[in-house]
């Protein structure tokens, strides 16, 4: 059974905030450079984009203690500040230090989920509050783990380290496509509709409920705001990104991204995102 915990959004939506914006950002390949850092110029426009009172989101596949790291590695301290985690299964509030919004993978499809993908022989893993929990460490683990130090556990019996529904959870393979696409296809046979099935990069595909999605973070949020969906931005790069620039306001493909990606945008950045791409945007959207 997927469970809304913490808060729910229909008993505590904010008066109309008129006049006010949203934007929403994918991190890597979006907001973040190829040296994992915001450059000075998008950083300026980001602050005069949040002083006149206006929100930032950073909307991304990571879980949120993952997406704070990067948030407080960077120096970031917006007022207004929220992160979609997990690909919307999670919504922080990082004013307020408190989850808005938190679903997760029914419990009894995690050890499902990961005999098939052992069956497949591709790597899956999930999460718990506080760590990576993984039956297997290995070529796979050390890579995610290059950018994501979230600590790790490896134990046979995953289900003894969750307490609560985990956020999502994640297949990887390094060297054969093919093979992570007939693990994929078995997978939503077996799930059918509960479950979303996203690449997010060649190599990683998201698990998460299917009633979360970048998407429904712009939903939520602007609605938990009082924002009219018409004064909400998003930008991204991969195939995750696409549902929440559909369902923005003014969706935003990076010139580095996918083809499918810029197929769903409305606009598409003039510059990568190594060379400040998206700060006009967010200048514009003022």
């Amino acid at each position: 059974m997927h469970m809304c915990f913490y808060m729910h959004f229909a008993s505590c939506r904010k008066r109309k905030n008129l006049g006010k914006k949203i934007f929403f950002f994918d991190l890597d390949g979006t907001l973040l450079d190829k040296e994992k850092k915001i450059t000075d110029k998008t950083m300026e426009a980001l602050k005069k984009f949040t002083d006149v009172g206006n929100h930032f989101c950073i909307n991304t596949g990571r879980a949120i203690d993952s997406a704070m790291s990067v948030y407080n590695g960077l120096g970031l301290d917006f007022k207004g500040s929220f992160i979609g985690g997990s690909n919307g299964t999670e919504i922080y509030s990082v004013d307020e230090k408190r989850y808005v919004y938190k679903t997760g993978v029914p419990l009894e499809l995690v050890p499902k989920i990961l005999d098939l993908a052992d069956n497949y022989g591709v790597h899956c893993h999930t999460y718990n509050e506080t760590h990576i929990v993984s039956r297997h460490n290995g070529e796979c683990m050390d890579y995610y783990r290059r950018v994501i130090k979230t600590p790790l556990i490896v134990t046979d019996d995953v289900m003894k380290e969750l307490v609560n529904p985990p956020s999502k959870m994640i297949s990887i393979e390094l060297h054969d496509h093919e093979k992570q696409e007939r693990f994929r296809m078995a997978l939503q046979e077996m799930v059918g509709d509960k479950l979303t099935l996203l690449y997010s990069n060649p190599y990683y595909m998201e698990i998460f409920p299917s009633e979360a999605g970048k998407g429904s973070v712009v939903q939520r949020l602007a609605d938990y705001l009082g924002i009219d969906v018409k004064d909400t931005y998003a930008a991204g790069d991969e195939q995750n990104d696409i549902s929440m620039i559909e369902a923005a306001g003014c969706g935003i493909a990076m010139i580095n991204a996918t083809d499918l990606v810029k197929k769903s945008a409305d606009v598409i950045t003039k510059l990568d995102n190594n060379n400040d791409g998206l700060a006009e945007f967010i200048l514009g959207a003022m």
